[in-house]
């Protein structure tokens, strides 16, 4: 083997012998420090959604992607469109964001972690509290955050 044909065997040698310790270890993620603008800019987006039922906003419309795909806490998925024609929200009140935590994945990839609460009026007259946990994924494509998929889940009432 010739000198030049070692050498590039062993760059390529060396090259697969270290892309899988690169690829794992921006595959792990960090979690979001306090102080992290881009963190702080997607939780007060997650805020708005959140009290979109008692503040009116077009943050749905802004936030989610083309192609994004959600799970609702009652189990169908939903599209962008469908979000946008559901027609206008359920009266609540005392919304509220509760926690977020944000993982980044890279540049241009977090996952929100979150749990929110509205007090609402159900079809029998009656208050109750309803209490969403759910998990975000944010995408960063053209320069813009939006949200790509989102999972809901209603925490149960404990008894």
């Amino acid at each position: 083997m010739t000198s030049s044909r070692f050498s590039a065997s062993l760059s390529v040698a060396l090259l697969f012998a270290l892309v899988p310790g690169i690829a794992a270890s921006a595959q792990q993620g960090r979690w979001a420090d306090a102080n992290d603008p881009i963190a702080k800019q997607l939780i007060e987006a997650e805020r708005k959604w959140a009290v979109l039922e008692c503040e009116h906003s077009n943050v749905v419309s802004e936030a989610l992607a083309d192609d994004f795909v959600g799970t609702s806490p009652e189990g169908p998925i939903y599209t962008k469109k469908e979000a946008l024609a559901e027609g206008p929200p359920v009266k609540a009140r005392d919304c509220k964001l509760l926690s977020t935590r944000v993982r980044f994945y890279g540049p241009d990839l977090a996952i929100l972690y979150g749990k929110e609460t509205s007090t609402r009026t159900g079809a029998n007259g009656k208050d109750f509290q309803r209490t969403l946990i759910w998990t975000d994924t944010w995408l960063k494509r053209n320069g813009k955050w939006q949200i790509i998929a989102v999972q809901d889940m209603d925490e149960k009432p404990k008894h």
